[in-house]
């Protein structure tokens, strides 16, 4: 029996020691391929992923501004394997790969006469992070796309090109922009791993009603007030 409750002090002690399971890193994914002069090949299965949101018409930066008239679709999509890791840890593995996808909106079609459905495809970008093959963990790639097709392989995006410094800036979690993916965004609220000047989004009016009928108007009137992120757009 001594011998039990020395073995499991041991074990409480270095369950202590290594902390929760969100501090340690994930295990690195692999789905990233390049060309031998540093180019990301194109995942061809990656609308297979899982889809992580759209939005429609967000912009920031040289790119919004370029685009912010008429109004484009952007899809996100992330590797599985990544995408798991981060439901279990609340931060992204090396490996992990994002593919944000830009199509054409359009608003009179078939039998719609409202709103905005997507068309064909206008951009495609990748976002890698993987700390053993870039420095500074994190890389941008744009595939070049013509007459809706994209290119097979991507160019890596210069660091003086902005992507970096915004995510790194803006992003809630690392250099990823989770405060656009609510069930991502409740994941990292719940292993702590928002970024600590993160700036939560206000509140939609729903979550504003039931902040007010189940924990009162003070707790209702702090929620409105919340300031919102520095930044804008669906970026991965």
């Amino acid at each position: 029996m001594r011998q039990t409750r020395v073995a499991l002090a041991v074990a409480g002690l270095g369950a202590a020691l290594a902390g929760p399971a969100s501090a340690r890193p994930a295990e690195p994914v692999q789905a990233a391929r390049y060309t031998d002069d540093g180019r990301l090949l194109l995942p061809e299965d990656y609308r297979e992923w899982v889809f992580l949101g759209s939005g429609l018409g967000m912009t920031y930066g040289p790119l919004g501004a370029a685009r912010a008239f008429p109004a484009q679709f952007d899809n996100v999509f992330v590797l599985p394997e990544a995408h798991r890791a981060f439901l279990e840890a609340g931060r992204w593995p090396d490996g992990t790969v994002f593919l944000l996808e830009v199509r054409y909106a359009a608003s009179h079609g078939s039998i719609n006469r409202d709103g905005h459905f997507q068309t064909d495809l206008s951009g495609l970008e990748a976002h890698v992070i993987d700390g053993r093959r870039f420095e500074e963990r994190s890389r941008f790639f744009d595939f070049q796309v013509q007459g809706g097709r994209p290119g097979p392989s991507a160019r890596p995006l210069s660091r003086d090109a902005g992507c970096l410094a915004c995510h790194t800036k803006s992003a809630a979690v690392e250099t990823t922009f989770v405060q656009f993916y609510p069930t991502l965004l409740e994941v990292a609220e719940r292993k702590g791993t928002l970024r600590r000047d993160f700036a939560a989004l206000a509140p939609s009016p729903v979550r504003l009603y039931h902040t007010l009928v189940g924990r009162g108007w003070p707790d209702a009137k702090r929620a409105s007030t919340t300031p919102a992120p520095r930044t804008q757009g669906p970026r991965s």
